[in-house]
């Protein structure tokens, strides 16, 4: 079996993703054949493998910095949230049922604990080390029960567990500590360390307080890694465009032609794969920036409907802000519409939803002839074409099938005037058709806008997750990390107290189960999650 370790946070948010990528990186340029896991995402950001799993982005991202294919047993489990309360839950890249919160944490998850070990495994015997991300934080007390993708994964795996905590937010050695605290004697036991993330200043006025910490736990920090600005990975939510700080931060690519070209991305509720504008943004000279008010389209070049979750949801929210009227005005105009998967659906004539929302049929914004039916089964590709002559790759995720009855062919959907729609996610990362799609839009706009003829944006990505190797390489203590990969959680490691609260019932993680359902065998997890269905809505 390989070595490993957990990536574990004292928040959410706190850089568990780039540090996972950046040891993937920084290990693959050893020469070491890593791969990253989640054992349970809760995202609407997520990617298409080549044999057609829905997983994490994040984790692909993570992927590409270990130089590896994407693949389900890199996040076997991923939550996609439909509402405050429930989730679809998608099992080794299918989805199996939507779920409530309640009945999720009430014993479906330890369900899934034997497909989370069984995943874990098969990686371990095909890789040196595989780099484990945890989810929020290990010190949910209220959740641990239950908890199969921090230390439940830690015990099962007997990896040591590598803590990052956000110094930008304040408060870091009160969250290490507190959060060793909360853990019981064996889940203590693998927590071999602290990782300090976004730090500003002179470290050396930290070291002080990273003595206290040590004689305070008994545990030593592996490394500060400086604030960096504009890495631009592919995250797992939020507001905001991966590379839009690299552009803007960049001050010497202005424009490559006379003018700029503003993008205004409507923020529609449960917004999936933001990434999508990621390549635009890349672009010198594209400023993108996300909206959820009428007037902030009017300077807009270019105005995108993003994908979303709740497609019905999403059409209400435009006609409530009065961004149903906007895009009904720019269109008659002429002045460029796209729609990218939810929102190109939301352009249609109607949405018919027994599925998503079970709003039955309901009345689109007509911009474009295409009519949608929602169906059981989610389409899920990894689709290759052309369009404005152009080669174009990209990836589906969708319930609804469109019914395309006029327009030009755009991708699988189609264009009218100056509105296009596609289902097809990633589409704008094919460089030579991204920079023939802003010609058209800065021709409609009337904008003196050149794309530049050598923005590749695979390059780019490139040069972020280097970046990423490179603050582990040149930030924390590499040695000290590959003995913990290794040869697991250093010994004699001293109990913190008061510890967790007694649990009630087994947690998960203090012994492998017996029989686990795998990638093959999940039928059974999957009637539990189905069965919750009818519960939950």
């Amino acid at each position: 079996m390989s070595g490993g370790l957990l990536v574990a946070g004292t928040t959410s948010d706190a850089g568990k993703s780039v540090v996972t990528a950046g040891i993937c990186r920084w290990l693959v340029r050893r020469g070491v054949k890593v791969a990253p896991f989640k054992a349970q995402n809760m995202s609407l950001n997520s990617f298409v493998t080549r044999e057609g799993a829905e997983i994490g982005r994040a984790q692909a991202m993570q992927a590409q910095a270990a130089r590896v294919e994407p693949s389900a047993l890199m996040n076997p489990v991923l939550l996609k949230p439909g509402g405050d309360r429930s989730s679809q839950v998608v099992l080794m890249g299918k989805p199996v049922g939507e779920m409530s919160a309640r009945g999720y944490h009430g014993g479906r998850q330890e369900a899934l604990f034997g497909t989370v070990v069984d995943c874990l495994e098969q990686l371990r015997g095909t890789y040196d080390a595989v780099i484990c991300e945890g989810a929020g934080s290990p010190a949910e007390i209220n959740l641990r029960r239950t908890d199969i993708v921090n230390m439940g994964v830690a015990r099962a795996a007997r990896f040591p567990v590598l803590v990052v905590g956000d110094i930008d937010r304040g408060g870091v050695f009160a969250s290490f500590f507190g959060t060793t605290a909360l853990l019981g004697p064996e889940d203590q036991a693998l927590v071999a360390g602290y990782l300090v993330n976004k730090f500003r200043g002179d470290v050396s006025l930290l070291e002080p307080g990273l003595d206290m910490l040590h004689e305070l736990t008994g545990r030593r920090t592996y490394g500060v890694l400086p604030f960096a600005h504009g890495l631009g990975i592919d995250e797992e939510d939020g507001l905001r465009v991966s590379m839009r700080g690299a552009v803007r931060e960049s001050v010497v690519a202005p424009p490559h032609g006379e003018d700029v070209l503003r993008v205004a991305v409507c923020a529609v509720p449960l917004m999936s794969n933001f990434t999508d504008v990621d390549a635009l943004a890349a672009e010198p000279g594209v400023v993108v920036r996300f909206v959820d008010r009428a007037e902030e389209l009017a300077d807009a070049d270019l105005v995108i409907v993003p994908g979303t979750r709740g497609t019905v949801k999403a059409l209400a929210w435009l006609r409530e802000r009065g961004l149903a009227g906007a895009l009904l005005r720019r269109a008659a105009e002429g002045r460029p519409v796209l729609g990218i998967c939810g929102g190109f659906q939301v352009l249609g004539e109607s949405v018919e939803d027994e599925v998503e929302s079970r709003a039955g049929l309901v009345e689109g914004l007509g911009l474009l002839p295409v009519r949608v039916r929602f169906g059981r089964e989610k389409v899920l590709g990894r689709p290759v074409g052309s369009a404005l002559g152009e080669p174009v790759e990209g990836y589906e995720i969708h319930h609804g099938v469109a019914e395309v009855s006029g327009g030009e062919p755009f991708l699988d959907g189609c264009r009218v005037g100056s509105v296009w729609g596609t289902h097809w996610h990633g589409s704008l990362e094919s460089d030579a058709f991204r920079r023939a799609f802003l010609g058209e839009v800065a021709r409609a706009a009337g904008r003196r806008f050149t794309a530049a003829p050598d923005t590749s944006f695979e390059a780019l990505r490139e040069e972020q997750l280097d970046r990423l190797g490179d603050l582990i390489e040149e930030h924390a203590d590499t040695d000290a990390l590959w003995r913990l990969i290794e040869s697991g959680p250093p010994r004699g490691l001293p109990f913190v107290p008061p510890g967790a609260p007694r649990a009630e019932g087994r947690v998960v993680g203090a012994s492998v189960p017996t029989t686990r359902p795998g990638p093959a065998g999940t039928s059974g997890v999957a009637g539990a999650v189905e069965h919750e269905t009818e519960e939950a809505l």
